[in-house]
């Protein structure tokens, strides 16, 4: 007996939730920054829904989740406590950087080795993403 699955469950990454405050104020920043764009923005029953996605990849994004009850606001910007909320894949990180300090954007933690090179930032909230070019077309 084989414990390999034939089939995967699942077809895909949906969206991954960001707890914000304020959606526009977030929106401002992924989109007129990072230049996401929204997928999806309705609000029924007095709720928010705003997802926002890279160009080119409809079926993945990002549900700029709007904080609902103190345990919430308190995750608002430590969701993942120190640990990168989003890792973003580049062909060029001069023109990430260059855009990231135009906007007032710290940068830190900047590297190139062998592998490629990436660099860290923070959205609006202090959530910690990192921007990364790989080396060859794999995607690790």
């Amino acid at each position: 007996m084989t414990s390999r699955v034939e089939e995967s469950l699942f077809s895909g990454v949906g969206r991954v939730v960001v707890l914000v405050d304020d959606p526009d104020a977030a929106l401002a920043f992924y989109r007129d920054v990072l230049g996401f764009r929204v997928l999806y923005d309705r609000t029924a029953d007095g709720y928010r829904f705003l997802h926002i996605g890279i160009p080119g990849q409809d079926g993945v994004g990002v549900w700029l989740m709007p904080a609902t009850g103190d345990r919430e606001r308190e995750l608002v910007g430590r969701q993942c406590g120190d640990q990168p909320l989003l890792v973003l894949y580049t062909s060029d990180l001069d023109p990430v950087r260059e855009r990231l300090r135009e906007h007032g954007v710290r940068v830190w933690n900047e590297r190139e080795d062998a592998d490629g090179g990436s660099l860290h930032l923070a959205d609006p909230y202090g959530n910690v993403i990192v921007a990364t070019r790989l080396r060859g077309a794999e995607r690790r």
